[in-house]
């Protein structure tokens, strides 16, 4: 540990001052209590007949379509096929780019 130029090397430098209400001097005028917040103010409720009237109902929601659970299947499998196709086109491009530069790195 450093110390000071020409400080001893205790523990006086770290330890706290002998009182310091002390020699902190009165405050020259006494500090108001902080004021007090009454809230927002009310409002007025709304008059009986404030809304206006409603004329128009909307109609009921309609039935929805059937689904054809079969041709939905079908879809799935065409739409996985093209998936894996992709995956596998994909996979064997970069396995390509990796024997390239694994090949240009050991030749």
């Amino acid at each position: 540990m450093t110390t000071p130029s020409g400080a001893t090397p205790d523990d006086s430098l770290w330890r706290r001052p002998a009182d310091p209400a002390a020699e902190a001097p009165p405050p020259a005028h006494p500090v108001p209590p902080p004021p007090s917040y009454p809230g927002p103010p009310q409002a007025a409720p709304p008059p009986p007949g404030w809304r206006p009237p409603v004329h128009l109902q909307p109609p009921p929601p309609r039935q929805l379509p059937a689904q054809d659970l079969p041709a939905l299947d079908e879809a799935e499998r065409g739409a996985r096929t093209v998936t894996y196709g992709v995956g596998l086109i994909a996979g064997a491009a970069l396995v390509v780019v990796v024997c390239l530069l694994c090949s240009r790195l050991l030749f």
